[in-house]
């Protein structure tokens, strides 16, 4: 059974997405960007970005635990350590398979990063 998650994005009912979905024990989160922390810098930007993703796995029935895969999209690539850090405090003992990738633009221009995730739930 499939379980649309949403968000607090402006943008999910004029693009027509979900901040995440459910099918099973499997969670998709949508890339997901600082709403409400555009003006942060990388770091802050990242913490509100990985808390938004903490919340929508919970509203899933998830946790940070069963996150399997992250993907961060910087716009910046001199920001790799600083946002690498802020995933690790989240991640560093759970241990994701993560992709980091230079992007031109992002939705918004005053983004920094913006993070998908993936997380599969034990049966």
């Amino acid at each position: 059974m499939r379980q649309n998650i949403s968000g607090s994005s402006p943008y999910e009912p004029i693009i027509g997405f979900s901040r995440a979905v459910r099918i099973g024990n499997t969670i998709q989160v949508s890339g997901t960007g600082p709403v409400g922390a555009d003006q942060a810098d990388a770091a802050g930007q990242t913490r509100h970005v990985l808390t938004i993703i903490q919340k929508t796995l919970e509203q899933a029935g998830a946790k940070l635990e069963d996150v399997v895969r992250t993907r961060m999209y910087l716009t910046h690539v001199e920001d790799w350590e600083t946002i690498g850090r802020v995933h690790g405090e989240f991640f560093g003992t759970i241990r994701p398979a993560a992709t980091m990738v230079v992007v031109a633009k992002l939705l918004n221009p005053a983004w920094r990063i913006e993070i998908e995730a993936e997380a599969v739930l034990s049966e």
